[in-house]
């Protein structure tokens, strides 16, 4: 138990870091690390990194809105479009193939990557976005992309924080230190209601691993944000788009293993 003591601590420590840095990924590192290192089934992996997640994204909103950059009426957009989808989904995750899910998840964490490393749309400062976010928020397109948005954090088992950031700058123009932190309030919604289809999943959960990785991930974002702080939105966009296009070639590649291992 210690060793695996200690590889939740770690992992919980990465996954907060990526959560009060990026306003996302925190999911896509966990999911894997849960799986891989501490050895969760499928099922029970994605149950956990979506408790884990919706704790850690709820105490980093905190210190995200307190330095304003979480837009409330965005997020709320976001939240509420995204909700239904999420529930929905969550229920149908169930019937799939974990292959399937695997590599979708994958496929969708690698073109979210994609397009975050392409140049910014907006080219705006940081007040110019502010100003805009606030006044010139498209309900209909907010609320398109909230919804599709919900869907797969329903059905992948994911806080869809690295789908959200990367909507929120290329779709509603958003800057990145807002995008991040409007982010993880649309994260704990969706999470939320993710939770409420996944009930059978969440008994027989090992709760001396989730508990320390959950306490070392809430830490973690704290670290993060500080570490947001210090770096330029260019610079934060290229590291979590690296993170998701490494990530998603391994899962990939686990997916390709085990097809190849059953011929």
């Amino acid at each position: 138990m210690g060793g695996a003591l200690v590889l939740a601590l770690t992992a919980g420590a990465l996954v907060g870091l990526a959560l009060g840095a990026l306003g996302g990924g925190g999911s896509v590192l966990a999911v894997p690390a849960l799986i891989y290192l501490l050895g969760f089934s499928p099922a029970a992996a994605t149950t956990a990194s979506l408790l884990i997640v919706t704790v850690t994204s709820a105490s980093a909103l905190y210190a995200h809105a307190r330095a304003g950059h979480v837009r409330w009426r965005a997020g709320a957009l976001f939240a509420a479009a995204g909700i239904p989808p999420a529930a929905a989904a969550g229920a149908v995750a169930g019937r799939l193939p974990q292959p399937v899910l695997t590599a979708a998840f994958a496929a969708v964490a690698a073109l979210a990557g994609v397009r975050m490393l392409r140049p910014g749309r907006t080219g705006c400062s940081e007040e110019e976005g502010a100003e805009g976010a606030a006044g010139a928020v498209r309900p209909g397109r907010a609320a398109g992309a909230g919804a599709g948005l919900g869907a797969l954090t329903g059905l992948l088992g994911v806080g869809g924080g690295f789908l959200v950031v990367p909507a929120l700058v290329t779709v509603l123009a958003f800057e990145m230190r807002a995008a991040t932190g409007t982010s993880l309030f649309v994260i704990a919604a969706n999470s939320l209601a993710a939770l409420a289809t996944r009930g059978s999943t969440t008994t027989g959960l090992d709760w001396g691993v989730i508990a320390p990785f959950t306490g070392a991930a809430v830490l973690g974002a704290w670290d993060g944000k500080r570490l947001a702080s210090r770096l330029s939105g260019a610079r934060l966009r290229r590291a979590f788009a690296v993170v998701l296009l490494v990530v998603s070639a391994g899962m990939l590649a686990d997916v390709l293993v085990a097809v190849l291992v059953r011929r």
